[in-house]
């Protein structure tokens, strides 16, 4: 443990998409600092058996509230809130039909509302009330043939402004994530169906700074700092994770 161990003690904290890649992460992470944790996916077949585990679809309102209503039972109190649960979506703006903009935007944006709106009134309770939404480098950087996908994410960075605004006095923290390609089952999808993984790999490596992928365990670094009791004074704000993507501007190695 680090030497900050036990600063989530006595909390609760729901995890949503938190059954694999950055959402295990995290969840693994608050529990390690204190934390009960709640599990929220569609497929809890590799979550943590440490953590309690509940099926929920964000897409869903009533999946939604049978969830909430499900941890609140469990544990009598909710105190964090990570937004994690997202989905991708790849091309131009001629790529994906109007089905597949309402699916992506659902489960990235509307999914965030839907669960915060469920857990606000336990949020209110809490002596340490914070949330986390999980955003993206799209958010902040023109990537290319992400246009679906970072109209999700630019919207997400933006709810999550207007989240903490409307929450901040009522005790409730509201901060985002924005974390670069990062090493994960999903991406590890995408890469096996390029024409040819290895060489994907290597441009996704290279496009980012510090000329790898972000690990799942550094993104749930800053998102511990960000919803942490000893944080109370950071809120509507976003920690990039990127390997310096958001904000370097590198000269090219010497070949």
């Amino acid at each position: 443990m680090s030497e900050s161990a036990g600063q989530f003690d006595g909390l609760v904290a729901i995890v949503t998409g938190g059954a694999s890649g950055i959402g295990a992460a995290i969840a693994d992470r608050l529990h390690s600092e204190g934390a009960q944790v709640a599990v929220l996916d569609l497929n809890l077949a590799s979550a943590d058996s440490g953590h309690a585990s509940f099926v929920a679809d964000v897409s869903d309102r009533d999946s939604v509230a049978a969830a909430v209503a499900a941890v609140a039972e469990r544990f009598g109190r909710i105190d964090i809130l990570i937004n994690n649960a997202g989905i991708g979506a790849a091309g131009d703006i001629t790529a994906n039909g109007d089905d597949e903009w309402a699916r992506v935007m659902s489960i990235n944006v509307t999914g965030i509302a839907r669960m915060t709106a469920e857990a606000l009134p336990w949020l209110r309770r809490s002596p340490a009330a914070a949330i986390c939404n999980t955003s993206s480098i799209a958010a902040t950087a023109g990537l290319p043939q992400r246009a679906l996908y970072t109209a999700s994410k630019g919207a997400v960075l933006a709810l999550t402004r207007a989240m903490a605004a409307d929450h901040l006095r009522e005790g409730i923290r509201v901060n985002a994530v924005n974390p670069g390609t990062a090493d994960t089952p999903w991406v590890e999808r995408l890469l096996d169906a390029a024409d040819d993984p290895a060489a994907e790999r290597a441009a996704l490596e290279k496009r980012q700074p510090h000329g790898r992928l972000v690990s799942a365990d550094e993104i749930a670094a800053a998102v511990l700092y960000l919803v942490s009791p000893q944080s109370g004074s950071t809120t509507g704000t976003a920690i990039a994770v990127d390997g310096g993507m958001q904000e370097l501007r590198l000269r090219p190695h010497a070949d």
